[in-house]
């Protein structure tokens, strides 16, 4: 069994990470980091409770710790973890800047330790199921892909951290970061990136709208995520040569977990299937007329990538998610900043990639 700690206990920590973690074979949650509070212990009598990450590490049982902080510490207490000789998730982004990224890429590879980011929506169940398409050739060559994270939430919360004005907060780097993940896992590193980030609403802080723009050899996908969508857009709308693909509603993981976190123990095995009436809906070209079909989504669960990280812990398999993803992803939302700002696309240089 792998002791995991877990530091902090808010929205990641109590939804993401503590549940999923308990529910994983070969997996013990053993201690959570709560500064001023206990509340994990309710749920979880059989932890230690910690008030710092410090504390935690003097525990050399801990084999695994698993950043869910704000944005802001994840780069420094990624160094302290790794420097401590032990394997560490980063709740995304992994750091504020890719130059971080890097250097954390470097120290994990001395100290021959896993630093695993946590882009866990590769495993939504819309995810999969568009990639089990692409896989198959069911779309023929796409052409056009559109990708939305729309939200309804006029006034920013208040005391939230994420709402906070900083280098490291802002809807480009909370949802962007799973957006760009998920488009270079189904096409791989873009040729350009432009974009527009802003802020829409009046008394934000912070940026919380983007339109990001992916050019590729042969087709553009578009990125776009805010806060004041009244009338969201579909989750994906894929063109091809042979047909289409078009989803509504997001996968349902993250609201299940947060009604309930111990959901997976009640519901057993299917905890997050989604009814046929959310399913998407594939058309495809039979002899120059469009037929359309509801489409079986591929089982969402959030546990595989757990199981993931224990089989890299355990030496039987590479991690879920690589950490060079995590630099490629900080390197085209830096770009998309940067095309924002002077109006203009960016071209991806991809020649000085860090090593570990």
């Amino acid at each position: 069994m792998i002791r995991v700690g877990v530091v902090g206990y808010g929205l990641a920590g109590k939804v993401f990470h503590a549940p999923i973690i308990d529910a994983v074979d070969g997996l013990t949650l053993a201690a959570i980091v709560e500064r001023s509070s206990r509340n994990a212990e309710k749920v979880y009598p059989a932890i230690a409770t910690h008030t710092s990450l410090e504390a935690m590490l003097e525990d050399l049982t801990i084999e695994a710790v698993v950043l869910a902080t704000p944005n802001e510490l994840h780069y420094p207490q990624a160094k302290q973890v790794l420097l401590a000789g032990r394997h560490v998730v980063v709740d995304k982004p992994v750091a504020g800047a890719s130059a971080e990224i890097a250097e954390l890429i470097a120290l994990s590879g001395q100290q021959q330790r896993h630093l695993i980011p946590f882009h866990n929506r590769r495993w939504d169940s819309d995810f999969q199921t568009l990639l089990k398409l692409l896989r198959e050739q069911k779309l023929g060559t796409v052409v056009s892909l559109e990708s939305t994270f729309d939200r309804w939430r006029r006034l920013p919360r208040v005391g939230s951290w994420r709402e906070e004005a900083g280098p490291s907060t802002g809807i480009l780097l909370d949802l962007g970061t799973h957006l760009v993940d998920q488009a270079l896992v189904l096409f791989g590193q873009p040729q350009g990136v432009s974009a527009e980030v802003l802020t829409e609403r009046e008394v934000s802080e912070i940026n919380d709208s983007f339109t990001i723009r992916l050019r590729y050899p042969r087709h553009f996908v578009s990125l776009g995520a805010n806060c004041l969508s009244a009338f969201p857009r579909p989750r994906f709308n894929v063109r091809g040569t042979h047909g289409g693909f078009l989803k509504w509603g997001l996968d349902p993981q993250e609201n299940l977990l947060k009604a309930d976190p111990r959901v997976i123990e009640t519901k057993g095995p299917h905890w997050a299937d989604e009814p046929s009436s959310r399913w998407g809906t594939l058309a495809v070209d039979v002899e120059d007329s469009i037929v359309t079909q509801p489409v079986k989504p591929v089982p969402s669960d959030y546990r595989l990538y757990y199981a993931g990280v224990r089989d890299a812990i355990l030496g039987k398999a590479e991690p879920p998610v690589p950490l060079i993803d995590a630099w490629r992803v900080a390197r085209i939302l830096e770009w998309a900043q940067e095309s924002s700002r002077l109006r203009q696309e960016i071209p991806c240089d991809w020649s000085h990639t860090p090593e570990g």
